[in-house]
């Protein structure tokens, strides 16, 4: 097939690094995190907060949303790990593939509001700090799943058509061979880049504070989740004639709204701390992780 009417795939999914296997798809999330969390810390900086505290809060919330990705992807997709002679032990074989954001986005939350509280961060100060740069590692996460071959969309004869080989699992039966799909991954890759530029553009109009960075988030990554995750033809439950993923993305578009409305109502003040009540660093020239001094709160 010409590649230039085509994206071809892939056919490898790790590489050996001396005695240790690299999969791609734990490698790009690997860099997706670190990334947003240099993002996320240059922003909390700017708001008067520490550097260093967002990657002591990010100990908590990575740990929490692979788990929580993890279980979603898993109770999602039961028949795929739970039939007569399944092997039980891929159902924890996350470099294979399979972290539903949704489900990351929910454990990561209560990972990452332990962490604030221990810190004494106000949750929502850090969330709107992080937020820009989640959308970042999504986008980075998503080539991952391009090396994995997974979560590709219906037919295509569109020039940018993915090819995938009939011997993939998940190739539809009664296809023939040479059958490009939309390449979803791709779609999504860039809505989310898109969507970073986006939050950072808003920030700066309407200095968005206190959770409504991150209401905006919620807005607008499922607005694009759930345009995309409607083209995708990978094994998934339904319901009411909607894959669960978007009943999820609708709900999440539901509690951004909630939570931004509800923030510009009770809060039209200035954020003058991310630190909670009586938390706040005694010396303001406190010296952060970095070795320099904090950043005054912006006014």
């Amino acid at each position: 097939m010409n590649i230039l009417n085509s994206i071809p795939s892939p056919d490898v999914s790790s590489f050996e690094l001396g005695p240790i296997r690299v999969h791609f798809y734990a490698l790009f999330i690997l860099i997706g995190i670190a990334l947003a969390i240099w993002i996320g810390s240059r922003r909390f900086k700017q708001r008067g907060g520490q550097s260093g505290m967002i990657l002591d809060i990010a100990l908590w919330a990575v740990p929490f949303g692979i788990v929580g990705g993890r279980i979603f992807h898993v109770l999602t997709h039961w028949d795929y790990y739970f039939y007569a002679g399944a092997d039980l032990t891929k159902v924890f074989a996350v470099w294979e593939g399979g972290l539903a954001i949704f489900g990351a986005l929910i454990l990561g939350s209560v990972g990452a509001f332990i962490g604030a509280r221990t810190a004494g961060i106000k949750f929502l100060a850090f969330a709107d700090a992080i937020a820009p740069g989640v959308l970042v590692a999504q986008a980075i996460g998503r080539i991952g799943n391009y090396f994995n071959n997974e979560l590709f969309g219906l037919p295509t004869t569109l020039p940018w058509g993915l090819e995938i080989s009939t011997a993939n699992p998940a190739y539809p039966a009664g296809l023939p061979a040479g059958v490009l799909f939309h390449p979803t991954f791709l779609y999504e890759l860039i809505w989310n880049l898109m969507g970073f530029a986006v939050l950072i553009w808003l920030d700066r109009k309407l200095k968005l504070r206190w959770g409504q960075m991150f209401a905006a988030y919620l807005i607008t990554y499922s607005i694009g989740r759930a345009f995309i995750e409607s083209i995708r033809i990978d094994p998934s439950d339904i319901f009411f004639g909607l894959r669960t993923n978007v009943w999820s993305a609708i709900f999440t578009i539901a509690i951004g709204v909630a939570l931004f409305v509800w923030s510009r109502r009770t809060h039209k003040e200035e954020e003058t701390s991310v630190y909670l009540p009586g938390r706040e660093p005694k010396d303001p020239d406190v010296i952060d992780s970095e070795g320099t001094k904090a950043d005054k709160v912006e006014n």
